[in-house]
């Protein structure tokens, strides 16, 4: 009769202990597949970042145009070492008006970048102005930066 009355009670503690084993499992596949999408940090939405957009007239003082071939190694030898991380760029037609009334338009090459907010990018945006300055002999390059909201 004990053996009888054991049977259920062994019976009991097997399933149990199935379902125990089954419920580990099935935890640990939760915990690893957590594990796997931590390996991968995903950035977090910040109001830290800027958007600065740089306007680079294409005129030179000899009459000569910045060519999309110059402008091409430029970007490929003082931007992109500088932003690898991403950029955009696109050509655009200019105009302002002179102290004289006169109204001068120009071509340009628009330079988008969307950065963490800091001193060291800052530079990195100002050291790419002096270069295009130089080498192309341009009296100013306009810079207009705004806060951004950034989510990837």
């Amino acid at each position: 009769m004990k053996t009888s009355n054991m049977l259920p009670l062994a019976i009991f503690r097997l399933r149990l202990t199935f379902l125990y084993t089954l419920l580990g499992l099935m935890l640990s596949a939760g915990l690893m597949s957590c594990e796997k999408e931590d390996v991968k940090p995903q950035p977090e939405k910040t109001d830290q970042w800027v958007l600065d957009r740089l306007y680079f007239g294409r005129s030179m003082p000899n009459g000569k145009e910045v060519s999309g071939k110059d402008w091409n190694l430029f970007v490929d030898e003082v931007i992109t070492p500088r932003f690898p991380d991403g950029l955009t760029q696109w050509e655009a037609a200019g105009q302002w008006q002179e102290e004289d009334g006169v109204i001068t338009r120009e071509s340009t090459f628009i330079l988008e970048i969307v950065h963490p907010e800091g001193k060291t990018d800052d530079a990195k945006l100002n050291a790419i102005i002096q270069e295009y300055k130089k080498r192309f002999q341009q009296e100013s390059v306009l810079r207009i930066t705004h806060p951004a909201a950034v989510e990837f």
